[in-house]
């Protein structure tokens, strides 16, 4: 006797068809609406009110991060896997030494205020982490000092001290309650005053950026971006990496203007044939500190002095001389989005020439180099002169630099907290540390023109990038 057929399946592939349909239509209309750069926005979540849901008498920065865990438990420790939490790469083989390091904020240092190690006190301001009094294994190892206010609490209320901690006097309650997604101005505390003031650092990034205009930014201001609109962030891993504590960056790490702009052609084709040797970054960003200045050399032997009159931009007697720039035209180099090295501490450096601190990797043979915009940042800063290498002080805290204004005193308090021999003798070198530029991207209105890089008046460099003189004169193109 035959089976009766079974109907039912009838009924499961009809289920199958008004669910498949439309996800088979609406593919292809998804993949073809993704060269519009709105079409690739991350979707933010709308946030919670949190004002009638947290509650409680806080005493500590700790305090909040218990009550924060009760709701988001996994959030300290997603946020422990991240370089916001450990301020130190993975390990990296470098050709000129034997063993893996790890290079970051934690253990390295800058041309700027120099390196983190024993200035806790003072540099862990900008950590999203408490407890650094304790010590540094203290401190990274307990989810409970995990700040989750630094990035999301509302910064008119709350704001950060001594050793990463909560500044005095803030109210932790009112902190707490106003909790929301990151904005600008949390990401700003620390990125717009990065190197000890506004602008200082990159360039690229200062205070003017809270709330610009669109001439100022195009993005952040003409169009409101925050941050996470292009550093997507996924389980607290922030997208976007930097040269400066890095020696190789994975390209799935990066940020770039393809996230959004996918495809994204000129109707001028003569600016086509640019694209595949110059970064969108050359032409959209051409100026960096358009309101506020940023640091172009730091003079540290001037540290110290007596009898000049502070002032921000040009003498401090606790950091020494400064040069500040507006306005400031960058940089062309070709990058590949690595280091060719960055400065270890510990390396050797030869006093008489110019110690580089990172040195972007790229030329004009490699096929993922693009020509790129860069902020130089030029310092002179104190060396051992018996063992050769670059010194990090102690600044900050009792006995520091800048209360005794003693440089041997400084580097012998560093001797055991980094490890470096200190011979009892010092000089200055002069260091150079490059910073990409990325953000200040100009409307296209802006951007710069044919005759911006090419005729006697360019910007460009053509020797330096290895084209044997402008393009344009030889009918060559921009391009490898």
């Amino acid at each position: 006797m035959k089976k009766p057929f079974p109907f039912w399946i009838l009924g499961l592939v009809g289920i199958l068809l008004i669910v498949l349909v439309p996800i088979l239509y609406f593919v292809p209309a998804t993949q073809a609406a993704s060269n519009d750069p709105w079409s690739n926005l991350p979707q933010h979540p709308v946030p919670v009110e949190h004002k009638d849901i947290v509650k409680g008498d806080f005493k500590t920065g700790q305090d909040v991060t218990r009550a924060c865990l009760e709701c988001h438990a996994e959030a300290a420790e997603d946020f422990m896997m991240t370089t916001h939490w450990t301020w130190e790469s993975r390990e990296f083989d470098v050709p000129w030494r034997d063993a893996a390091v790890t290079i970051g904020k934690i253990n390295q240092i800058n041309n700027f205020c120099i390196g983190s190690q024993g200035n806790e006190n003072k540099c862990m301001s900008c950590h999203a982490g408490y407890g650094w009094e304790q010590g540094r294994e203290s401190a990274l190892s307990n989810p409970e000092n995990v700040d989750c206010l630094a990035c999301h609490a509302d910064t008119g209320i709350y704001g950060k001290g001594a050793f990463g901690n909560p500044a005095e006097g803030v109210d932790l309650v009112a902190s707490a309650q106003s909790v929301r997604l990151p904005t600008r101005e949390n990401c700003g505390k620390c990125h717009f005053d990065g190197g000890g003031g506004n602008g200082v650092k990159h360039g690229d990034l200062d205070e003017s950026l809270y709330f610009p205009g669109e001439n100022i930014d195009v993005h952040m201001g003409k169009l409101n971006f925050q941050c996470t609109d292009c550093h997507v962030t996924t389980e607290h891993q922030v997208l976007g990496r930097m040269i400066a504590d890095n020696y190789t960056i994975d390209p799935a790490e990066q940020v770039s203007c393809e996230q959004c702009h996918t495809d994204q052609k000129h109707e001028d084709e003569r600016i086509n044939t640019h694209l595949a040797a110059v970064a969108c970054q050359t032409c959209h960003i051409p100026a960096l500190a358009i309101q506020d200045p940023t640091k172009v050399y730091w003079d540290w032997s001037k540290a110290g002095q007596e009898g000049r009159v502070d002032d921000h931009f040009t003498y401090l007697k606790i950091k020494g001389e400064f040069t500040y720039e507006k306005n400031y035209a960058p940089a062309y180099i070709w990058f590949n989005g690595n280091n060719e090295y960055r400065y270890i501490l510990g390396d050797k450096i030869d006093p008489e020439g110019i110690t580089y601190i990172n040195k972007p990797a790229g030329t004009i043979n490699d096929p993922r180099a693009k020509i790129f915009p860069f902020k130089i940042h030029v310092a002179k800063q104190p060396f051992d002169a018996v063992n050769l290498y670059l010194l990090q002080p102690i600044t900050s805290g009792k006995d520091g630099f800048w209360t005794n204004f003693d440089w041997n005193q400084a580097f012998e308090l560093a001797e055991p907290i980094t490890g470096l021999k200190y011979s009892g003798q010092y000089d200055f070198a002069t260091t150079t540390m490059y910073w990409p530029t990325t953000h200040m991207v100009q409307p296209a209105s802006r951007a710069l023109q044919c005759d911006s890089c090419h005729g006697e008046s360019g910007r460009m460099d053509w020797g330096a990038l290895g084209y044997p003189g402008d393009p344009i004169e030889w009918g060559g193109r921009t391009s490898k």
